[in-house]
């Protein structure tokens, strides 16, 4: 059997791991040049935890991993209004988290590859003909599935079901990952994962090591219009304290910054014939509900095992949506309706709020249970999904 899967991030990559460990012939395309080397830290948990344990690969993820000891925010003027030692997370999760930059999550997971897998960069599906695909250079492939994994502006999504706009469900912010060179802020936040606790805007900063810094941001859009990421992050945030004001002054240049709107995808079926859906492109939580890797690590797990039983390619794909739909809807309606402004407060009364419940983190009953709203882990183990999905 032999599958074509459409973008080398982390779903993609995560499926063609496992189709390939079940002897499935697999051709990865990525329209990118290379591995990207840029993107924000991941709290990774819940159901892809789950997915990672039974491919064998906790190992390397634990490997992959950032080591983090600290959470908290400061606030304009650089002081910490909220601090956590985030073993507290560990204990009430059992252990099954880790902090990981998305960058060495996909590393990871790309060396995790077998020899039945084929990686080409700089190359996407130009054409879907019922018996095979016409990609960007000119090469026709057969394939058995054809697979979008290329995230929430997926060309397959396009090709097969139309255009974006039809399923881009905006949330009305603007996120940003970037990385830059300073030993003063990485002495500041070494080992830590430092917030900004303001209105409408966040920003995040943690070590990588060797004087390098990561740097996230989310914000809230406004009337103003830019032409330019960097300036539209340094107009933005600027004046929110002395280490913000330090990660802008090194911001690289737009090209250098992944930057993006956050969004998610809301579509009535995911699958059409031999063409299936993964990850963001059939239904992206957003950066707000904060569990995108792990579903789409998990969701790719569910896709291989279903693969790997024998049928019908299209019934197969129909009971993976019919599986897996109900937890990315709960995920997604719950970022929508609730950890959306929980995530990125309006209002001052709810961002003190938020900073009473991450101070109570520290009562040992109540440890638990706000942990499991932050990262919820679904009512069905991934595990159980597959054993069900192969009976039906």
């Amino acid at each position: 059997m032999k599958a074509l899967i459409c973008g080398a991030g982390i779903a993609g990559l995560s499926l063609a791991g496992r189709l390939g460990h079940h002897g499935w012939d697999v051709v990865l395309v990525e329209q990118a040049p290379g591995p990207r080397h840029h993107g924000y830290m991941i709290d990774f948990s819940g159901p892809g935890f789950e997915a990672l344990a039974a491919m064998g690969l906790l190992s390397q993820l634990r490997a992959a991993a950032s080591p983090v000891d600290t959470f908290r925010y400061i606030d304009h003027e650089g002081r910490t209004t909220v601090s956590l030692d985030y073993g507290l997370f560990t204990k009430a999760l059992d252990g099954q988290i880790v902090s990981v930059m998305r960058p060495a999550l996909e590393q990871m997971l790309r060396e995790s590859l077998g020899p039945r897998t084929r990686v080409r960069y700089g190359t996407t599906i130009e054409q879907i003909t019922p018996e095979s695909a016409v990609l960007s250079d000119g090469d026709v492939v057969d394939a058995d599935v054809i697979v979008g994994a290329d995230g929430i502006h997926s060309r397959i999504r396009s090709l097969t079901f139309g255009d974006e706009a039809r399923f881009l469900h905006e949330l009305g912010m603007h996120t940003g990952a970037f990385i830059f060179d300073d030993h003063d802020v990485l002495d500041e936040v070494a080992g830590q994962f430092v917030l900004t606790e303001t209105i409408d805007r966040q920003l995040g900063l943690y070590g990588l090591g060797n004087g390098r810094v990561a740097a996230f941001t989310v914000h809230r859009t406004g009337s103003a219009d830019y032409d330019d990421a960097r300036d539209e992050l340094r107009a933005e945030f600027s004046g929110m304290g002395p280490l913000v004001d330090a990660a802008l002054e090194r911001c690289p240049p737009a090209e250098e910054i992944y930057f993006d709107r956050v969004a998610q995808v809301l579509m009535p079926q995911w699958t059409h014939g031999r063409v299936g859906l993964i990850g963001d492109a059939a239904c992206a939580v957003s950066l707000v509900a904060g569990q995108g890797a792990s579903l789409g690590v998990a969701g790719a797990f569910v896709l291989a095992e279903l693969l790997s039983t024998a049928g019908s390619i299209p019934e197969i794909l129909t009971e993976y949506e019919r599986r897996w739909r109900p937890i990315a809807d709960s995920i997604q309606k719950s970022a929508r309706e609730r950890v959306v402004e929980v995530f990125l407060p309006r209002r001052r009364s709810t961002l003190l709020l938020r900073r009473w419940g991450f101070r109570a983190m520290h009562v040992p009953g109540l440890r638990r249970l706000l942990t499991g709203s932050l990262f919820p882990k679904g009512s069905h183990s991934v595990t159980e999904l597959v054993s069900a999905a192969a009976e039906h």
